[in-house]
C-alpha cells in the first residue's frame, strides 16, 4: 500500500500544499527596506532544514501516534494497515484479510454498520466512548479515503478508523453519574419522607393519592398532599406545589405541610388557613413561591368548602358522570403577601369523586394549560372504580412516565352513596332547640330516643345522653339562639354536636371546689374519645364530641 498516494487524498493536504506554493512564489520585499539588514542577514543564514507536513511519510506519523489507527478498503473492509498502538492493544492483525474475521473487536463494538455507512455516504462519522473487549473505552472516528481511481480490479474506497483512548474520561463520567444517582435517591427519599406515609381514611370518604418524582436528575420538586381529620366528621384535604426544584424546595414543602397540619387543628375556614400560611411562607423564604389548595368536607353540608392560593382548580365528577370545575383561584400564590384570600364551594354529593392535582399532571411545554385541564376532565368523566383505580387511570391518561420532566401529585376522594345495610350504619338526627328551662330535658329525651333506636349498648347510650346534656346546658348558659342539636353515627363513631349563635369558643378549665360552673366541658372531655369547637361560617359556633363505637357496633 502506497501511503503517499493515500495521504495526498486526506482532507486538508491539497490546501496546505497550495498555500506553501503561494508563499514560495511571493516576491522578496527585503530590498524595499521593510526588513532591517540584520534581520535580513539572519534570514539568509543556513539553519537546519525542517520538513514540511506534506513531506512527512504518513506511515511514520501513524506508526508513532498514540491513538489506535486502522485502514480498511473495499466493500468487505479488507485490512490495509494497523499501527503499532492498535497492535499493542489488540494484537497482530494480518493484512489483506476481511476485517469481519480479522478485527473481531470492531464487530464486538458494532462498528461494521458504521463503516458501511461511511463508505456509502462519503462522510465521516464518530461514535463516542465505546467500551472495547480490552476493557478500555475509545471514541472512534471513521473517515472515508480514496486511492487512485479504483481501476485495475480494485476498489479505491476505504475507511480510516481512528480510535482515541477516553477510558479516564468515561470512568470519571460514570463516577459522576453514580454520584448523581445517589443524590437523586437521597432527594427522592427526603421528598417521600415528608409526604404522608399513610393517608388518613375519614368515615365518610374514600381517599387515594400518588406521587411521581419528575426527571432523572437529583432536583426533585416540592409537590405535596395531605389528608387531615378535623373531628366531628369533618375532613381537610390539602395539595400544594413549591416552585423550583431540589432539596431546598422539598425542605420548604415539609415546613409548609407541617404548618398546614398545625393550622388545621384550629379548625379555621379555608381562607383563614391560607392567610396564615401566606405569612409563614414569606418568613421561611421570601424568594420561594408556592401554590396551595385547602378544602374542607363536611358530610352534613354535601359540598367542599375550599380556598386556593394560585393553585389549579379542583375537579368534581358527580354520580351521573358530569365533571364540574371549581372557580378560579381565590388568591395569589403563597409568599406574595398583601392579599385577602376568600373561600368558595363546590358540590360533593354522595356518589361524587373529587380530584386535587399539581401542574405536572396537566402542563406540557407544547400545549396550553387549559387544554391539559380539559383533557383531565374528559379522563375523569370516564374514570370509575376505587379512588386508587381512578388515580392510576388519570396518571396514565396524562402520559406520565418514569422520565416525566415534572413532579406529579394527585389526590382522589370519593363520597360513597351508601344504601342498604351499609346505609344503616350512617344515620343523622337533628333537633332545633328553643330557650327555656324545658330545652335541656327535651334534648336529653331526644338523644335517649335516638340512641335507643340506633341500638347502642346501655353504657354508650348513657354516655351519649350525658354528653348531650352537658353540651346543651353549656350552649343555653353561654350561647344565643338559634340553637341546634345534631346526632350522627358512622360505622366507626357517634358524633354529638350543638350549634348556637354566639362565636365565643368554650375552653376546658379547672373548676375550683366552690365554682358553680366550668365543669361541663371537663366532663365531656373526660368521657368522650375526642371533643372540639369551631366558629361557623354564618356566625356562631359549634361544639362537638365523639365516641368510638365498639367493634360489634361498626361491623
Amino acid at each position: 500500500m502506497n501511503f503517499t498516494r493515500w495521504s495526498a487524498r486526506l482532507p486538508g493536504t491539497q490546501r496546505r500544499a497550495a498555500a506553501r506554493t503561494e508563499q514560495t512564489a511571493s516576491p522578496d520585499r527585503r530590498a524595499e527596506g521593510s526588513v532591517p539588514a540584520a534581520r535580513a542577514e539572519q534570514l539568509t543564514d543556513e539553519s537546519p532544514s525542517v520538513p514540511a507536513v506534506d513531506e512527512l511519510r504518513v506511515r511514520e506519523v501513524l506508526d508513532r501516534a498514540p491513538s489506535l489507527v486502522a485502514l480498511v478498503h473495499g466493500p468487505d473492509h479488507r485490512i490495509a494497515y494497523v499501527n503499532d498502538a492498535y497492535t499493542t492493544a489488540f494484537g497482530v492483525r494480518p493484512l489483506g484479510e476481511c476485517a469481519r474475521e480479522a478485527l473481531p473487536e470492531l464487530d464486538a463494538l458494532g462498528l461494521f454498520p458504521l463503516l458501511d455507512q461511511v463508505q456509502r455516504s462519503g462522510k465521516p462519522r464518530t461514535v463516542k466512548s465505546r467500551k472495547a473487549p480490552d476493557g478500555r473505552s475509545y471514541t472512534f472516528t471513521c473517515t472515508p479515503v480514496t486511492q487512485g481511481d479504483g481501476k485495475g480490479g480494485g476498489d479505491g474506497r476505504g475507511v480510516l478508523v481512528f480510535a482515541t483512548d477516553v477510558t479516564d474520561h468515561a470512568e470519571a463520567a460514570e463516577r459522576l453519574r453514580a454520584s448523581e444517582r445517589r443524590q437523586r435517591e437521597t432527594a427522592v427519599t427526603l421528598q417521600r419522607s415528608l409526604l404522608p406515609q399513610e393517608l388518613e381514611q375519614p368515615d365518610d370518604l374514600r381517599i387515594a393519592a400518588t406521587y411521581h418524582p419528575g426527571g432523572t436528575e437529583a432536583a426533585v420538586g416540592g409537590d405535596w398532599y395531605d389528608v387531615i381529620t378535623l373531628g366531628g366528621g369533618r375532613t381537610a384535604l390539602v395539595i400544594g406545589d413549591v416552585m423550583g426544584r431540589g432539596v431546598r424546595a422539598a425542605a420548604v414543602m415539609g415546613q409548609l405541610r407541617t404548618a398546614v397540619r398545625a393550622y388545621a387543628r384550629l379548625d379555621l375556614p379555608p381562607h383563614e388557613v391560607l392567610q396564615l400560611l401566606d405569612g409563614l411562607a414569606a418568613e421561611i423564604d421570601a424568594n420561594q413561591i408556592a401554590t396551595c389548595a385547602y378544602a374542607i368536607h363536611d358530610p352534613n353540608e354535601g359540598k367542599l368548602i375550599y380556598s386556593s392560593a394560585g393553585h389549579l382548580p379542583i375537579l368534581v365528577r358527580d354520580e351521573n358522570g358530569t365533571v364540574l370545575r371549581a372557580e378560579e383561584p381565590t388568591g395569589p400564590p403563597l409568599g406574595t403577601g398583601g392579599w385577602m384570600h376568600t373561600s368558595g364551594s363546590i358540590p360533593l354529593a354522595p356518589g361524587s369523586t373529587a380530584v386535587l392535582y399539581t401542574d405536572g399532571l396537566v402542563e406540557r411545554r407544547d400545549a396550553d394549560l387549559d387544554e391539559g385541564i380539559a383533557a383531565l376532565e374528559r379522563a375523569l368523566a370516564g374514570a370509575t372504580g376505587t379512588p386508587q383505580v381512578v388515580c392510576d387511570r388519570l396518571v396514565r391518561s396524562a402520559g406520565v412516565t418514569p422520565d416525566h420532566d415534572d413532579d406529579v401529585a394527585v389526590l382522589v376522594l370519593q363520597h360513597p352513596a351508601r344504601t342498604g345495610a351499609d346505609g344503616e350504619l350512617f344515620r343523622n338526627a337533628a333537633l332545633e332547640l328553643l330557650g327555656g328551662v324545658e330545652a335541656a330535658p327535651r334534648a336529653r329525651a331526644f338523644a335517649s330516643g335516638v340512641l335507643t333506636s340506633w341500638r347502642f349498648p346501655a353504657d354508650l347510650h348513657d354516655l351519649g345522653v350525658l354528653a348531650t346534656s352537658e353540651l346543651v346546658a353549656n350552649s343555653l348558659q353561654h350561647g344565643t339562639p338559634p340553637m341546634r342539636l345534631r346526632l350522627r353515627r358512622t360505622d366507626r363513631r357517634l358524633i354529638i354536636e350543638v350549634t348556637d349563635g354566639d362565636d365565643h369558643l368554650p375552653r376546658r378549665r379547672r373548676a375550683e371546689p366552690g365554682d358553680e360552673s366550668g365543669r361541663g366541658i371537663a366532663i365531656v372531655a373526660t368521657i368522650a374519645s375526642n371533643w372540639g369547637c369551631r366558629r361557623t361560617p354564618g356566625g356562631g359556633k359549634a361544639v362537638w364530641c365523639e365516641f368510638a363505637l365498639p367493634r360489634t357496633q361498626n361491623t
